[in-house]
């Protein structure tokens, strides 16, 4: 299918330099590599290559409907952005001062870019040395997320929804990142009544299994000193964790009462039965009605 079309169909097509910028990307990646080889077909990478374009000319890009033109699942199409994204050597960049004047909360910015430095020292610390080679906090979701809990903390009113189109990145992932600052950097970030301690945190660590770069396991030792502070850990998980929990010891507590009802109700096997005895005591009308039979 041609560039035009897909931009056509995709709302795009009044952007001359997004189209030409894709039609750019689509030949450095025929030249680079074989997309095919990742699990991308043609149709596919001309939409990510217009995101990518788009998401670089801050053109707003309908994602849900790219996915939906590229036939994928919501989770097959990131994996493959993804790949295309690094095979090309994009990185997509989103700056605090273009959110503030696009979105008109200038004022923010100031918070936004104090609320990241506190969050990356504040991650980095909670995490072995072994994994803090491996973060990346030049992602565009986590200025993102900044600007949306600055908002939210300042009760200005921000497009979600948009910010996540801008920064190219699923519903999920923002959220997971929005819930790991604001429980790393409750000063700045954080709405709840309770504050928490951001080296008790568990949460924080799990940040890295959504996010592309998968996380490394953890040390042996690292290992051991978690293990140890279980009870600790389980008062700092998340929401949606905790009431994951919840539900598990619901059902385990229902499940031992099922069961020691059945134990109560069910018949001893070792104990003698007795057999029911059957009465076949003819009715007085069915005994009235019988002829006596004749005498010889």
């Amino acid at each position: 299918m041609d560039m035009s079309a897909i931009a056509a169909r995709l709302g795009l097509s009044e952007s001359r330099p997004v189209v030409r910028k894709a039609a750019e990307l689509r030949r450095l990646s025929d030249i680079n590599f074989d997309s095919s080889i990742l699990g991308i077909g043609e149709v596919c990478k001309a939409i990510i290559c217009l995101e990518i374009a788009a998401t670089k000319f801050q053109v707003i890009f309908d994602r849900a409907e790219a996915v939906k033109m590229s036939g994928m699942s919501d989770k097959a199409y990131i994996r493959s952005f993804n790949a295309l994204q690094n095979g090309l050597g994009v990185k997509t960049t989103l700056d605090v001062r273009e959110l503030g004047i696009q979105f008109g909360c200038v004022r923010l910015i100031p918070f936004v870019q104090r609320g990241l430095a506190l969050y990356k020292e504040r991650f980095l610390a909670a995490l072995p040395p072994s994994r803090r080679s491996s973060t990346d906090f030049g992602r565009p979701v986590f200025t993102a997320a900044a600007f949306y809990l600055c908002a939210k903390r300042h009760k200005l009113k921000v497009d979600k929804l948009k910010l996540i189109d801008l920064c190219g990145t699923s519903s999920s992932e923002f959220t997971t990142v929005s819930t790991s600052m604001a429980d790393l950097c409750f000063d700045v970030f954080g709405i709840a009544k309770e504050k928490k301690d951001p080296t008790t945190i568990k949460g924080n660590r799990e940040l890295l299994d959504v996010l592309p770069s998968k996380r490394k396991h953890e040390d042996d030792s690292d290992n051991s000193d978690e293990s140890s502070g279980d009870d600790q850990d389980e008062l700092d998980l998340p929401t949606h964790k905790r009431h994951k929990k919840m539900e598990k010891q619901a059902y385990n507590q229902w499940k031992s009462s099922v069961l020691s009802t059945n134990k109560e109700t069910k018949p001893d096997p070792t104990k003698p039965r007795k057999q029911a005895q059957l009465n076949f005591k003819k009715k007085l009308s069915d005994a009235a009605l019988e002829v006596p039979p004749a005498a010889n």
